[in-house]
């Protein structure tokens, strides 16, 4: 069994390299990493799951800023990369991670935490969590992404056409 833990509480190399084995050593040309540039990973949401001393998952949340053509910048909180490894998926490690990480948004009053967004399946992402592409049609991320993975969630998802920038 699994326990989630804080992110912290796990050495960075062993998330880099459950990364790795979960996406490949090629994954830092994703748009995705492209809104991380520079930003750190909010500790208060971010988590790992582990079995005993063995990291088998990991999720980490990112500050954003959605830049609206109209005026005026909205913060946002970029969920991903969720992360298991390849030996233990599909016994839900995923959606508990997933999960913790939206309610500790909502509970810890993160600055973005009621505009949570990530770039992901929508039919996976939408019917477990609630993210849809309903309100993202207008954005513009800095780097290549399919239009209907571009997923939102909450009541401070903003609408219209903007830039979404690291934060």
């Amino acid at each position: 069994m699994f326990a989630l833990v804080p992110i912290d509480r796990v050495a960075p190399a062993a998330v880099e390299s459950l990364l790795d084995a979960a996406f490949g050593a090629d994954r830092h040309a994703r748009t995705a990493y492209r809104l991380r540039d520079g930003a750190a990973p909010i500790a208060a949401i971010s988590l790992a799951a582990v079995e005993g001393d063995l990291l088998v998952g990991s999720i980490q949340c990112w500050p954003l800023r959605f830049e609206a053509d109209a005026g005026g910048s909205v913060p946002m909180v970029l969920v991903g990369p969720i992360a298991v490894s390849p030996a233990r998926q599909d016994i839900g490690i995923g959606r508990a991670l997933t999960r913790a990480a939206i309610a500790a948004a909502r509970d810890q009053a993160v600055p973005g935490g009621d505009a949570l967004m990530l770039i992901g399946d929508p039919d996976y992402y939408g019917r477990f969590f609630g993210f849809t592409a309903g309100r993202t049609a207008g954005w513009r991320l800095p780097g290549p992404f399919e239009p209907h993975r571009l997923l939102a969630l909450g009541s401070g998802v903003p609408g219209g056409a903007g830039a979404v920038r690291p934060g």
